[in-house]
């Protein structure tokens, strides 16, 4: 199923549905495509085209594994980053427990390209969507779905969708990163009552606790960590409380891609539960990392002999107008590039097949189809070069592109990641 599934994808044809491919492929099905191994700058493709990086793609990948592995950790990677099923078999591949989601939609693309592990970080209330999960477990028993409940009303509601479903579906409890926070539940009294209300509901199963720890107020190094250890002693209490009787494993589970390093310590200090505890970091955004908001918030740039990220997106843009020496536009804007965290940074030019680095040169702006740049006197730029541009927070980029080329550092494209937003 798994493969068949994953081989539709390369059945697609390329046609007009996809930005940035060449004209002349349209014909062609994205295997057929890739087969041919274009060259990025000279086969054809139109700009703006976004290109992921096959060797550092690849780094990434490995980096986390490594990191998960020396760390005791077991690994469920935010999927909503990419939404893309081919590198969620990839991180399964490098060892993943499974993956990370946040909304139904999502789980049902997982499923249709057989991901046997689902953690949804988000409170599950629509019936409709919960039906489903129970047919889903129905249907194969290999199937494990985990869920975050943080209120008695939302275990209610999932009780009463739930009626008659052969298997209980398994929930954590979401402690809440503190006041103002995102969701979650604020006191441990309160997280009490919930698992009270998930024991006494015929249709789930309290499996442990989980929550987000970038969402801490003012998080700093300290904080995150406080907010750690409460998580931790929740799972404690919960175990000393008999709310874990009967499992084969406790999940305790957190973990964005700012700060694994104090997941990894903190969850180092689990005790000994009833249980094993499925320790279980969720960190997504590493897979294509970025040149902003997360190259500035990496762990590794606190912990740097743990290894490294790179970023991956390279935002390929062309410019279309140099009406000053003080300005230049290209030709992609908010449509193609992530701009909800940072702009877009101008990396490299290239002109008759030579890059060089895009001194002198700023992205100020971004206009629906344009990038308004910045130069100095500096910047060497005329109508016609091609700008190649990194981006920031690859949760917003990935959902820009349906099919994204994987080129190798001399432009070669060896393969292409659909995205399914």
């Amino acid at each position: 199923m798994v493969l068949d599934a994953l081989a539709r994808l390369a059945e697609e044809r390329v046609g007009h549905r996809f930005k940035g491919l060449p004209p002349d492929a349209a014909d062609l099905t994205v295997g057929e495509l890739a087969a041919q191994r274009r060259n990025l700058f000279t086969d054809g493709f139109t700009t703006p085209v976004l290109a992921l990086s096959a060797e550092r793609l690849e780094h990434n990948l490995a980096a986390l594994e490594t990191y998960a592995e020396r760390h005791g950790l077991a690994f469920a990677p935010h999927g909503k980053t990419s939404m893309a099923p081919q590198l969620f078999h990839r991180q399964i591949e490098r060892g993943a427990w499974g993956i990370t989601l946040a909304v139904p939609h999502q789980v049902r693309v997982a499923r249709e390209f057989g991901i046997e592990r689902v953690f949804l970080a988000n409170e599950l209330v629509d019936a409709a969507a919960l039906r489903w999960v129970a047919a889903e477990q129905d249907a194969d028993p290999a199937f494990r779905f985990v869920c975050y409940v943080d209120s008695v009303r939302g275990v209610e509601l999932m009780d009463a969708a739930l009626d008659g479903a052969s298997r209980p579906v398994d929930v954590v409890v979401e402690l809440a990163a503190g006041e103002g926070a995102r969701t979650g539940v604020r006191t441990e009294a309160e997280c009490a009552a919930v698992a009270d209300a998930v024991a006494g509901a015929r249709a789930l199963r309290l499996v442990g606790v989980a929550g987000y720890e970038g969402e801490v107020p003012q998080a700093d190094p300290e904080r995150v960590r406080a907010w750690l250890r409460r998580l931790v002693a929740l799972a404690v209490d919960f175990d000393e409380a008999g709310r874990f009787a009967g499992l084969d494993e406790i999940v305790v589970s957190a973990g964005g891609s700012a700060w694994f390093d104090a997941v990894a310590d903190v969850f180092a200090e689990v005790p000994e539960l009833s249980a094993p505890a499925l320790k279980l970091l969720r960190s997504g955004a590493y897979v294509s990392h970025d040149d902003g908001h997360y190259q500035r918030l990496t762990p590794f740039n606190r912990v740097p002999g743990e290894g490294g990220l790179e970023p991956a997106f390279r935002l390929w843009t062309q410019v279309v107008s140099r009406p000053s020496a003080e300005q230049a536009f290209t030709n992609a804007g908010k449509r193609d590039a992530a701009y909800d965290l940072d702009l877009p940074v101008a990396r490299v030019v290239r002109r008759d097949g030579v890059e060089r680095p895009a001194t002198g040169i700023e992205v100020t702006g971004l206009s629906d189809q344009h990038a308004w740049l910045r130069t100095s006197s500096e910047a060497d730029l005329e109508v016609g070069d091609w700008v190649g541009l990194g981006l920031s927070h690859p949760c917003t980029s990935f959902d820009k592109w349906a099919l994204i080329p994987v080129a190798e550092a001399d432009g070669t494209v060896v393969d292409y990641i659909r995205t399914f937003f």
